[in-house]
């Protein structure tokens, strides 16, 4: 009976082809994959190996740095120009209100300006964010997932964490990557973010008080408004409005030919930080709405690239932990979720 039960059985051998077989970079076994399967996880270390690499040529590393370095060189003039022109332009006129609003005045832009100046220094000359560095190619030396989810990088030439994505114009892995940011010269990642949204906050409120007080001084300096035929325009509806119109905008602009060269440099002053402020205000506003979905930019590209199936939890504690707050500051006010009703007679 048990001879014939074993001869029953089937054994069956075949060959394996090389095709069909690969080496995980990670952990270095060799591993079999289906037919034509581009992407394979391995099941040991857990690293992800795409057979597909397109590794295309880019501009050269040097290029990049020297555009970024220029966008960094005239940002920090501008911002100069901005602190001292300023100081100059509005030197005058704060002390000639009173002593008082013009010792205020100085030690608010020094404030404003030392912000300023060192948050724009962290974020544009600080490290963005080092990936982990970890062990790996060899089997005894990695663990059972040691490397989930892992990929590799064949810029770097070393695993890439999923939270990391590499930068082809710093030429390196940023640890949660935001962006690279030209005007700053750098990327923004896990390192330097902090930094980053700090010099946001303070370079709004540095054009918001800017274009404050270069608005109330040019408003005392400003030569006297000349109206030529305002009061004799006839006409009525659409018509009446553009001659008025045009009759304001050529009483100013034949006023403001008579400003000395300190009213023009306010008028530049306003202008500017008007326009600054509102373009750095949305980006602030779009990078906080970001952190409050516990997502970056580059995660939020490619949560809509997948159909959005990774959903992250969203609240203000994302804020919080953002800026080294573990918890909520609503764990130290009062719940009245809970509290029992109070019923008046």
């Amino acid at each position: 009976m048990a001879e014939s039960a074993e001869s029953s059985k089937d054994y069956f051998v075949t060959t394996v082809n090389e095709d069909h077989a690969t080496i995980c970079w990670g952990c270095g076994l060799r591993l079999l994959l289906p037919t034509h399967a581009p992407v394979f996880k391995c099941g040991w270390c857990g690293a992800i190996t795409s057979q597909n690499v397109n590794k295309t040529e880019t501009k050269c590393l040097w290029g990049r740095r020297l555009q970024d370095r220029c966008f960094v060189t005239i940002l920090s003039i501008f911002m100069l120009f901005l602190i001292c022109g300023g100081v100059w332009a509005v030197h005058w006129f704060v002390f000639s209100v009173s002593y008082t609003f013009g010792i205020f005045h100085y030690i608010l832009t020094a404030i404003l300006a030392a912000t300023t100046v060192s948050t724009f220094s962290l974020s544009a000359f600080r490290c963005a964010g080092t990936p982990p560095t970890l062990l790996w190619g060899s089997y005894p030396v990695v663990g059972k997932g040691d490397l989930e989810n892992y990929t590799f990088c064949h810029y770097c030439v070393k695993p890439k964490s999923p939270r990391a994505h590499h930068c082809r114009s710093c030429g390196t892995c940023v640890l949660d990557m935001d962006h690279h940011c030209p005007f700053i010269g750098n990327c923004v990642g896990a390192a330097n973010h902090r930094h980053f949204i700090a010099f946001l906050f303070s370079a709004v409120f540095s054009t918001i008080y800017i274009s404050f007080i270069s608005a109330y001084a040019g408003l005392h300096i400003w030569p006297p408004v000349k109206y030529r035929s305002l009061g004799h325009l006839n006409g009525s509806g659409r018509d009446l409005a553009i001659r008025a119109f045009k009759e304001v905008m050529l009483a100013l602009v034949s006023s403001a030919v008579q400003l000395s060269a300190r009213g023009l440099i306010l008028v530049y002053l306003f202008v500017s930080s008007v326009s600054l402020q509102i373009g750095l205000s949305v980006l602030l506003w779009q990078q906080l709405c970001y952190i409050y979905e516990g997502k970056t930019y580059l995660s939020h590209l490619s949560s809509q690239g997948s159909g959005g199936d990774h959903i992250e939890e969203k609240g203000c504690q994302n804020i919080f932990r953002f800026f080294g707050c573990p918890y909520s500051i609503f764990r130290y006010l009062p719940t009245l979720r809970n509290s029992p009703k109070r019923h008046t007679k």
